[in-house]
């Protein structure tokens, strides 16, 4: 009998979202990155039975079932226009930075919900069971939630950081967490403790006295009548991370905050026939060479170009670059092509190393794949996620604006010719894959439960109920401060009048003292 009830309890939670649930998917950034983790995740809640809309900004050619574009693509522009001035933010100080990054975000933010089809969702009678948002520097977007009175669920296109620790109450430990715009590892030094203390605090203000409220004015303009943003932001059921323990130091986190790293992982799929057969000729093995999608090989700046080109032709590897253009000038061991499937090549047995700027996606795929990297890190947490890999011994790393023909050459020899490297990597590989349930699977878990619990409150933080500044202490550390002051400034005054008593006394005696003699 026990075992037909269990058998029918579980039934009856399949046929709850048999019919599927009603899903807004928001990944609207314009960088292909970002729009495949928005991606995988509609794609396989369409394939599961769900209705999807899908808000993004890379709109598919073929219709999918269940999934409904919402295309965004107008809006590309205002990343394009940012591309190339992204070679020198490495340069930039850290406030200048996220500052940067920050406005961007805004700015793209602001052009989504302007998109007359975003216009006409948040103006519809439409319904949806859970809203689902692709966050970074979004904030705004949480609109979506009000408006349709549904859970949301944040993806974090990394792990947790100042950015979107405070959405969750999530812990943040500065002494062994190191700042994502850092390349600290989590054992610091007092000097790297000191400077990562400063640069989660001045985050932190950034965040919640500067970003925020451009955000809500953002949102109150382009919007109207919208709550202020602060009461509408905090109300997420659950953080999705594209992080994983294999890629980086574990971190204290919340119960409704989970790593999927890897989720975006596809089974492998036959290579294009002049890949395929580039890839299999290699007998001395293949480097594999991109610099992501948001920056461009194109952009390079042309003495850097030159370095690139001389060192490739002096390899007796083939090297696979990912171009956007033609290369007349490339060498002969050199195969240019516009775009491939990342994912596929870093699968091949003769790719023996990759190289890249550090990009998250690319860097979860090398370690996936169990293929060495060197990083040349340009911005944001490029530099971070190389200096993680370089202390799991798994790659080299030279930031970009360093690099020179001596290095690069250096670098490249110790990668291919060192076996430690590969093996670091074939480990690291082992640890990723050992799961006790596929990445994309446990994504699809926790999304439907908090369609099936209602946002599942139960796993809300209580700190939640607090101002930042209260969970900070800020508020505490303040009171016991004027406390002790108050203390103090009691004691001195008492001293103070104490010793002037006395020397009073003192005074007189001497006076009379002197009238005697």
């Amino acid at each position: 009998m026990r075992n037909v009830f269990s058998s029918l309890l579980i039934i009856g939670v399949f046929v709850t979202l048999s019919h599927g649930a009603r899903i807004l998917v928001v990944s609207a950034l314009g960088s292909h990155s970002h729009f495949i983790l928005g991606f995988r995740l509609a794609k396989e809640l369409a394939d599961r039975g769900h209705q999807v809309t899908f808000i993004n900004s890379f709109p598919q050619k073929e219709p999918i079932k269940n999934l409904r574009d919402i295309s965004v693509e107008e809006v590309r522009h205002v990343l394009t226009q940012k591309r190339k001035s992204i070679y020198e933010i490495s340069k930039w100080t850290y406030l200048s930075q996220i500052s940067f990054t920050a406005h961007v975000g805004n700015s793209y933010t602001e052009k989504v919900l302007q998109v007359k089809e975003v216009q006409e969702l948040l103006h519809s009678d439409e319904h949806f069971d859970l809203v689902l948002i692709n966050n970074f520097f979004y904030e705004p977007m949480a609109i979506f939630q009000y408006k349709f009175k549904c859970p949301m669920i944040i993806l974090a296109p990394g792990p947790t950081t100042i950015f979107s620790n405070h959405l969750f109450a999530n812990p943040s430990q500065p002494a062994y967490v190191p700042n994502l715009l850092t390349s600290f590892g989590s054992e610091m030094t007092l000097w790297e403790r000191i400077i990562n203390v400063y640069y989660d605090t001045a985050g932190e203000l950034f965040v919640h006295f500067v970003n925020i409220p451009r955000q809500n004015e953002i949102l109150q303009r382009i919007v109207p009548g919208a709550p202020n943003l602060r009461d509408i932001l905090y109300n997420a059921s659950f953080m999705l991370l594209v992080s994983h323990v294999s890629l980086r130091d574990p971190s204290p986190l919340q119960p409704n905050v989970k790593e999927i790293g890897g989720y975006h992982l596809l089974p492998p799929k036959p290579l294009p026939k002049d890949l395929q057969q580039f890839l299999d000729n290699a007998t001395e093995g293949v480097l594999f060479f991109s610099m992501g999608s948001v920056l461009k090989s194109t952009d390079c700046p042309e003495e850097k170009l030159k370095i690139i080109i001389k060192v490739f032709s002096k390899l007796k590897q083939k090297v696979l670059w990912k171009y956007e253009d033609d290369l007349p000038e490339k060498p002969e061991n050199v195969k240019i092509v516009s775009w491939l499937p990342q994912q596929d090549v870093l699968g091949h047995p003769n790719v023996i190393a990759f190289i890249s700027h550090g990009g998250l996606l690319g860097k979860i795929e090398a370690v996936y794949h169990g293929v060495p990297m060197l990083g040349l890190p340009v911005f944001w947490d490029q530099m971070k996620n190389c200096r993680e890999s370089f202390r799991h011994g798994i790659a080299l790393t030279i930031p970009f604006r360093q690099l020179t023909e001596e290095n690069f050459y250096r670098a490249l020899n110790e990668l291919i010719n060192n076996p430690k490297y590969r093996d670091n990597a074939k480990m690291r590989s082992r640890i990723m894959r050992d799961q006790p349930l596929k990445q994309i699977d446990e994504a699809m878990f926790w999304i439907e439960y908090v369609i099936r619990h209602k946002g599942a409150p139960h796993y809300r933080s209580p700190a939640l109920n607090l101002k930042w500044y209260q969970r900070l202490l800020l508020d505490v550390i303040l009171a016991v401060g004027v406390a002790a002051a108050l203390v103090l400034a009691i004691i001195f005054c008492t001293l103070r009048t104490i010793i002037r008593s006395i020397n009073r006394r003192v005074l007189r005696k001497i006076k009379v003292g002197q009238k005697l003699d």
